[in-house]
């Protein structure tokens, strides 16, 4: 059960807090740039295991939270979720990326 409904709330499990993450990414560009992140990050990572190089590796969190935050400063303009909540924001990252692949949910946001 949630205590508040602000962005200090604490959630009790990753199904309460998904409903939370989805409206702090109602922007389409905003989904959009977390979206082309995350296939960056997925990228990276292939790159790292089909050459050997580990130190790419630390692309990651540049390409990954780069795209994402300039999606919630310049065009959802609010503080990403992770500054709250950094392993729900993760795994929210990750089952957006899902959802908008299955098409769950659209890149286009509200």
């Amino acid at each position: 059960m949630t205590t508040q409904t602000s962005a200090n709330t604490q959630f009790a499990s990753f199904k309460e807090f998904y409903p939370f993450y989805l409206n702090e990414h109602k922007d389409s560009t905003c989904r959009t740039l977390h979206f082309i992140g995350s296939w960056l990050v997925l990228g990276v990572i292939a790159l790292a295991i089909f050459t050997a190089t580990w130190s790419y590796l630390w692309f990651i969190p540049v390409v990954g939270y780069g795209f994402a935050w300039v999606g919630h400063f310049f065009f959802e303009k609010n503080r990403p979720a992770t500054f709250k909540h950094p392993i729900y924001s993760l795994i929210g990252d990750w089952v957006m990326f899902k959802d908008i692949l299955t098409g769950k949910i659209s890149l286009k946001g509200e």
